[in-house]
């Protein structure tokens, strides 16, 4: 057996005793993990120049976003252009009094709920196909041409669609007409008909913003994994199958995202369009409530009704993005937020 001295028996005693106290001891405070205001500023100057690219950005939306906020009191004053928004007086909530008693109120509500849910119900799904359609395009010149002749109409003014629409669906001139008059029928008119006034209008919507829409979902579709495609190709699967368990999921969240967005634009159901293809002949059908606000506010200057209705749709909407966020991770989906 090797024999162990006295001392070298002391120097190991010691080195324990040591390494222990060691372990017992405390961090010292300067290795501790940073505080949050230091990690902050360490993180602002490592991405300095992303934060400064975004000052434009920001200061947009500061600017022509959030200072015009302040203007929402008139909601709640009797706004004079010559007081000014400051000294008019302050009548709380009475014109929301006016908006909520007014006898056409619940009808513009109605047309426009109603319009607003054909188009993100009619609308929505012509997108989509395209776009599945656009993705099955082999030949990139042809897809390239399909994709400008689709989307082209986006960038053209309402006032121009509907100069196109009457050349179709005009009584006398009428495309449309002239062949249902050469098939022994009698003309219709279209466009000051409540019977085909909302159908008019979904069908301009589609036909001019289909294609732009579209491309949401050809960035999406690129955006799925190839691999996924050769997987399944080697299991057996067809394209049917293709496209159901893998390109459709693909789309899910996407299309998600966007009918929470719509959803939360529900009270507007597009005043431009309206606007121009609105006459007194529909009035019961395509009246909607920024039709009814913009003769209240411009036409007869009633800036505080109108202010406050505006405030009324915005705090809907609000509401409406919130729970359909909410309602779609609930269904498995990612949200917004």
């Amino acid at each position: 057996m090797k024999k162990v001295s006295a001392a070298q028996i002391a120097n190991n005693v010691t080195e324990e005793t040591f390494s222990t106290s060691e372990a017992v001891l405390p961090k010292s405070p300067l290795k501790q993990t940073p505080s949050r205001y230091v990690r902050f500023h360490k993180a602002l100057f490592r991405y300095k120049w992303f934060y400064l690219m975004m000052i434009p950005g920001l200061l947009y939306y500061v600017i022509y976003h959030y200072v015009p906020m302040a203007g929402l009191v008139i909601a709640f004053k009797d706004y004079s252009l010559g007081k000014g928004i400051w000294a008019s007086e302050w009548v709380g909530f009475k014109n929301f009094e006016i908006i909520f008693s007014s006898p056409d109120f619940y009808i513009l509500l109605r047309n426009t709920l109603l319009i607003s849910l054909y188009k993100i119900l009619f609308n929505m799904l012509p997108d989509v196909m395209l776009a599945l359609m656009l993705n099955e395009i082999r030949k990139i010149w042809f897809k390239r041409f399909i994709q400008t002749v689709t989307y082209g109409p986006h960038f053209l003014s309402w006032i121009i669609v509907y100069g196109l629409a009457f050349a179709f669906l005009a009584p006398e001139s009428g495309l449309i007409n002239y062949f249902i008059r050469e098939s022994g029928g009698e003309a219709v008119n279209f466009l000051a008909s409540k019977e085909y006034f909302r159908t008019t209008i979904i069908l301009t919507e589609i036909w001019k913003n289909t294609g732009f829409g579209a491309i949401i979902y050809l960035a999406t579709l690129a955006t799925i994994n190839q691999e996924l495609y050769e997987a399944a190709v080697v299991d057996g699967a067809g394209r049917w199958k293709q496209l159901w368990h893998i390109t459709l999921p693909g789309l899910r969240d996407v299309f998600i995202l966007l009918l929470i967005l719509r959803i939360g634009h529900i009270l507007d159901a597009g005043f431009e369009q309206i606007y121009i293809f609105l006459n007194a002949r529909v009035y019961e059908v395509g009246d909607i409530i920024d039709t009814w606000v913009f003769r209240r506010g411009l036409e007869q200057l009633e800036f505080s009704v109108a202010i406050a209705t505006n405030l009324f749709k915005s705090v809907i909407g609000f509401i409406l993005v919130i729970g359909a966020n909410r309602l779609a991770k609930k269904i498995g989906g990612s949200g917004i937020w």
